[in-house]
C-alpha cells in the first residue's frame, strides 16, 4: 500500500521580518546614493583637469572650466609631454632608489629597536622620531650648506640623499610598530639555533615584512614624487624632478590652461597606478603593526 507523501509546512514569515526587509533595502539604497554623491564630489576637479586639459586657448577659461570644450584640442597634452617627459625619467631616477634604500633602512632600524633591545633604545628612538617634526623651512639654509660641503652635487643626487634621510624616522616608526606584532617565541627560537642579528633579520624578520614594506614604498614614493619645497632648493629645470617642470608649465604672464591642467594629470598618473596596484595592501598592513599579536 503506497504511502501518502506529506508535503512540509509552509514557511511562515514572522511580521517582524515583513517590516525589516523594507527597511534593509531602503538602507542599502541610501548607503549606495550617498557613495555615488561622495565619489562625484571626490572627482569633480578630476572632471575639470580633464576637459580643461581639452580645450582650445580662446577656450580654456576659468569661467568655462564647467563646460565640455567647444573643439577638442590635444595640442596642451602634446605640450605637457614634451615639457614632462625628460623630468618624469630623473623623477623615477629618484623616488625609486629613495623608497628602496630608506625602506630597507627603516625597517633594519625598526627591527632593532624593537626585538633586540639595548641600553637607551628608547633615547634613540625618540631622536630619530625627533627629526619628523622639525619644519624643512627651518632647516633648508644649513641643509644647502652641508650638501655644498660634502659636495653633493645638485639635482637628483642631491635630491636622492635628503628623500632617505628625511624619509628614515617615517619608516622607522612604521616598522617598529610594524615588528612588535611579530612574536618574541619566533626572535628566541632563531637565537636558540645560534642564528645573530643580521642572521635572524634575513630569515626571520625579512620574510614575513611584505605588508609593512607595501605601506612604506607607497608613502615614500607618493612622498618624494609630490615634494617641491627640496627640488626648488637644491634643483633647477634642467636637472630637477617633474614638479619643478610642472611649475615652469604653469607659470608665466599668460598661463596655458590645457597644458597645464593635463601636465597636472600626466604627473599624477605614476602615483595613481601604484595606489591602484598596491593600495588593496595599504590598509592592511597599516593594520598588520596596529595590535601586537
Amino acid at each position: 500500500m503506497a504511502t501518502a507523501t506529506v508535503p512540509p509546512p509552509a514557511r511562515v514569515t514572522p511580521p517582524a521580518e515583513k517590516v525589516g526587509r523594507p527597511r534593509r533595502k531602503m538602507n542599502r539604497t541610501l548607503k549606495y546614493l550617498l557613495l555615488v554623491l561622495f565619489a562625484l564630489i571626490v572627482l569633480l576637479p578630476a572632471y575639470v583637469l580633464l576637459v580643461t586639459s581639452f580645450k582650445g586657448p580662446s577656450d580654456a577659461d576659468p569661467s568655462r572650466a564647467w563646460f565640455l570644450p567647444q573643439t577638442w584640442d590635444p595640442s596642451g597634452w602634446a605640450k605637457a609631454w614634451d615639457t614632462l617627459a625628460p623630468a618624469l625619467g630623473r623623477t623615477f631616477a629618484m623616488v625609486i632608489p629613495a623608497s628602496i634604500i630608506s625602506a630597507t633602512l627603516g625597517s633594519m632600524n625598526g627591527y632593532v629597536l624593537s626585538k633586540w633591545r639595548f641600553p637607551y633604545a628608547n633615547v634613540v628612538f625618540t631622536l630619530i622620531l625627533f627629526g619628523m617634526f622639525i619644519p624643512y623651512q627651518a632647516v633648508m639654509i644649513p641643509l644647502t650648506q652641508l650638501m655644498q660641503g660634502l659636495g653633493v652635487p645638485n639635482g637628483i643626487p642631491s635630491l636622492l640623499v635628503l628623500h632617505i634621510v628625511y624619509g628614515l624616522p617615517i619608516c622607522t616608526l612604521i616598522f617598529r610598530n610594524y615588528y612588535a606584532s611579530v612574536p618574541d617565541e619566533l626572535i628566541e627560537a632563531a637565537r636558540m639555533d645560534g642564528a645573530g642579528l643580521l642572521r635572524t633579520y634575513f630569515s626571520v624578520i625579512l620574510p614575513v615584512s611584505t605588508p609593512g614594506f607595501v605601506v612604506v614604498l607607497i608613502w615614500q614614493f607618493t612622498s618624494a614624487w609630490n615634494d617641491y619645497l627640496f627640488a626648488a632648493f637644491f634643483s633647477s629645470g634642467r636637472n630637477g624632478p617633474v614638479t619643478i617642470a610642472l611649475s615652469f608649465l604653469a607659470g608665466g604672464q599668460l598661463t596655458d590652461y590645457a597644458a597645464s591642467m593635463a601636465g597636472a594629470l600626466i604627473a599624477s598618473v605614476p602615483t595613481l597606478i601604484v595606489y591602484i596596484i598596491l593600495g588593496k595592501y595599504f590598509v592592511g598592513g597599516l593594520m598588520s603593526g596596529s595590535v601586537k599579536g
